[in-house]
């Protein structure tokens, strides 16, 4: 029995909806959807291998999610994101070399070694960290949002979780002092329906959503098909631009999945906690393919552009393979030049 079938994309309103960009920007889009999607499976390539020293978290599936919400900030925005962040660490500009240093383990490495992947970090695009603790970086992103208050800026703060994240006190608390304190603010529920193997109905109520729960704080919040990156795109926008004008925080739940297990590489679905049948639907609604058909539709997308797209893709992702294993281990002196209390 499917648990959580997947919503299929309205491929007409799609097509009509790409009429409202310009070409380039769609074009930007796939490019930024595909190349997260081709580094994380050649992670997933070469992980046997033992180079990458740095546990994993995979989002592939969830590609709409990053690419559609941090294309809608300004560079100077910051985002604060769980432990499943390859994505969004290359949405928002992030150093590819730096990040596949980082998970070698390298001195080069976006955060010299010391984040991994779980906890990727650079200050040069936004990426103020990502957290292995379920809701851990949600206060922080709430926090540095107070000190953009009260300095009159004009940043935006992004908080990225999971659903799991809102089984916690601090995502209600955090929200709570948003509100009230009408913060810039936007916090983004990236729902797989899985905390590890435990599927979203054993956890929450199975007839409270989140959007809903969400809802009764008094906040404007929106659920969205994870597989619909012109529509995250769209409310995304929409909820940045409200916070930087002052008018508070917003929220979004985006309906996504993620195609292989919790942790590691390959699909976990045989253990039996997930139907493959469900797996199997969510696939179908590849959120790069539903953007691809449709700039193919409107001749945007050729087949000689896509196969330049790729081939330029997979030639940063060996260079930034060598890169990493051609870098210097750390020093054990950094582990004293980098402590803090």
């Amino acid at each position: 029995m499917i648990k959580f079938p997947c919503e299929a994309v309205d491929s007409k309103k799609f097509l009509t909806d790409t009429q409202h960009y310009q070409s380039d920007f769609l074009l930007k889009l796939y490019f930024v959807m595909l190349r997260i999607r081709m580094v994380e499976e050649a992670i997933e390539r070469d992980y046997h291998k033992d180079a990458m020293k740095s546990p994993v978290h995979l989002s592939i599936g969830q590609e709409a999610s990053a690419a559609g919400c941090n294309l809608a900030l300004h560079a100077g925005d910051l985002i604060y994101c769980s432990h499943r962040a390859h994505g969004h660490y290359l949405a928002k500009g992030g150093d590819l070399r730096a990040m596949m240093a980082e998970l070698h383990c390298r001195e080069t490495g976006c955060a010299k070694s010391l984040a991994g992947s779980m906890h990727l970090l650079d200050k040069k695009v936004g990426m103020e960290g990502s957290s292995a603790i379920v809701a851990g970086a949600i206060p922080i992103a709430t926090g540095f949002a107070l000190s953009q208050k009260l300095n009159k800026a004009s940043r935006v703060s992004v908080a990225f979780f999971g659903d799991a994240a809102t089984e916690e006190g601090v995502h209600w608390e955090s929200l709570n002092f948003a509100i009230l304190k009408k913060l810039p603010i936007i916090f983004v529920c990236e729902n797989n329906f899985y905390s590890v193997c435990t599927p979203l109905d054993e956890r929450q109520p199975h007839h409270v959503k989140i959007i809903d729960r969400v809802a009764h704080f008094g906040l404007p919040a929106q659920e969205v098909n994870g597989n619909d990156i012109l529509a995250i795109y769209a409310l995304m926008s929409r909820a940045v631009q409200r916070a930087r004008d002052g008018e508070g925080p917003g929220y979004l739940v985006i309906n996504s999945y993620r195609w292989r297990g919790h942790h590691g590489v390959g699909d976990d679905s045989a253990t039996g906690y997930r139907p493959i049948q469900e797996l199997s639907s969510w696939m179908a609604q590849d959120p790069i393919n539903v953007l691809t058909q449709a700039l193919q539709k409107r001749k945007i997308l050729t087949l000689a552009m896509d196969e330049d797209y790729k081939n330029k893709i997979q030639i940063e992702i060996e260079d930034s393979f060598e890169f990493a294993l051609n870098s210097p281990h750390p020093a054990p002196a950094l582990l004293f030049n980098t402590v803090y209390a």
